[in-house]
């Protein structure tokens, strides 16, 4: 295991408008962000239509669901639309051969798969749980390592360097690109990283 090392008025005027628009929307009937989901998936169903909800924290038992149409291989996380490997691999690699590992990877026989960008890893931590690994409770991933996972992320301020999640302790920090460390693929359309 590592260790880890002014509003302006118009902008008020905007925030108060979209404010009474979200007001009226929920007097419509639409359900808001802190209700529970009205019913978990059928694993079997296809969740190809459904939404991402960055904006809903969903509970354990309809955050994750295991799908059939991979052989069971691979998760989809309901609250952010990706679909994640659920038996990792326990080697570790430098980031450039991390990366590699997850373009050649064949999950649920299906390609496509990458390297995730430093958000969206981050997006599988929950903070509360401690000690590790920090992962939603009930969630059904094996093999995940109380260690450090490369993102996809490259350090701006400084390019041998790339963005890590620890899932000992849930921090994100960078490592140099030669070091080796576990990897977690995943399958979907990137998250930009922004400026990190």
């Amino acid at each position: 295991m590592r260790s880890t090392r002014q509003l302006s008025n118009n902008s008020m005027l905007v925030l108060g408008l979209g404010a009474l628009a979200w007001m009226f929307t929920i007097g419509a009937g639409t359900s808001s962000a802190s209700e529970e989901p009205r019913s978990k998936p059928n694993p079997a169903t296809d969740l190809s239509g459904l939404t991402q909800n960055w904006d809903k924290k969903l509970l354990s038992d309809s955050r994750f669901t295991v799908l059939s149409a991979f052989g069971g291989a691979a998760v989809r996380d309901n609250e952010t639309g990706l679909v994640w490997e659920k038996t990792l691999q326990t080697d570790e690699l430098s980031w450039i051969d991390a990366r590699a590992a997850c373009i050649n990877k064949d999950v649920g026989n299906r390609k496509g798969w990458r390297l995730p960008s430093v958000p969206e890893l981050a997006s599988l931590v929950d903070p509360s749980i401690s000690p590790g690994p920090t992962l939603p409770i009930g969630h059904p991933f094996t093999n995940v390592q109380l260690d450090v996972y490369w993102s996809a992320t490259t350090n701006i301020h400084n390019p041998t360097s790339a963005w890590l999640v620890f899932f000992d302790s849930g921090k994100v920090s960078t490592g140099y690109k030669t070091i080796t460390f576990h990897v977690w693929c995943v399958r979907g359309a990137m998250m930009s990283a922004g400026a990190y």
